[in-house]
């Protein structure tokens, strides 16, 4: 098949590309670098032109009140010229609870995302996946200084970026989904826990607090960013930190 990936360079895009390809699949990767913008629509018509699957792994740049308005132009550019282009199915990468986080705009602005996909005329899937192993570093910078590193006791089951790319590609090579596959980590953590884990394998002396203000994890609540009847992934943490 030919599968066009917009945002086919970036973490998880550029391992998608892999993995379609060592599959046999002509993946060809898309992005700004390439002459491909979603909000502008630059470039997008012969992008997916031809193209049997296109998979969206296109980000806003920001998680804060401007994301929504990113993705409803990015997916109303992207299906407008799926639909010109014949495309037969779209797949999108979200995330697991995204609905369950109103408080967050980000969280709001990828659910209006799968709700454009699905309420469209081509067949799709959505891959939801938990939070990355990846992002961890992100994630303790929000809230430190020089001694410590303040984090919620969120529930949270980290993935390898490797794991959700071998996962969409999969889904991206199979049939429509018309609906959602999860994913996620083998291992559920506190972040707090797992701050203080990553912080101990670097030699990293700063104390984590727990505190349940701290940070954009904060606005959670409950366990909905967890799930454990998702599809688990192979990669644990202590794995990946080695």
């Amino acid at each position: 098949m030919k599968i066009a990936v917009i945002g086919g360079t970036g973490l998880i895009g550029s391992q998608v590309v892999k993995n379609l390809s060592a599959a046999g699949h002509e993946a060809v990767p898309h992005s700004k670098s390439t002459g491909v913008d979603v909000i502008s629509g630059q470039g997008l018509d012969e992008a997916v032109a031809g193209a049997d699957v296109v998979v969206n792994l296109t980000n806003s740049p920001t998680f804060d009140e401007a994301s929504p308005a990113f993705f409803q132009t990015s997916m109303d550019n992207l299906l407008a010229a799926a639909r010109k282009g014949g495309v037969g199915h779209v797949v999108i990468l979200s995330i697991i609870g995204t609905d369950q986080v109103p408080e967050l705009d980000y969280y709001r602005a990828k659910t209006l995302q799968e709700h454009l996909l699905a309420a469209g005329t081509i067949p799709y899937s959505i891959v939801r996946a938990t939070q990355f192993m990846e992002f961890m570093d992100a994630v303790l910078s929000w809230t430190a200084d020089a001694d410590t590193v303040r984090l919620p006791a969120t529930p949270i089951q980290p993935i390898a970026a490797k794991d959700v790319a071998a996962a969409v590609a999969e889904v991206a090579a199979g049939a429509p989904l018309n609906g959602i596959r999860s994913i996620a980590g083998p291992d559920i953590f506190t972040l707090d826990e797992l701050g203080r884990i990553t912080l101990s394998h670097k030699g990293d002396s700063r104390t984590v607090v727990t505190d349940p203000t701290a940070g954009m994890f904060a606005a959670v609540k409950g366990d909905v960013l967890t799930d454990k009847d998702a599809h688990l992934a192979p990669t644990h943490y202590a794995d990946w930190l080695s």
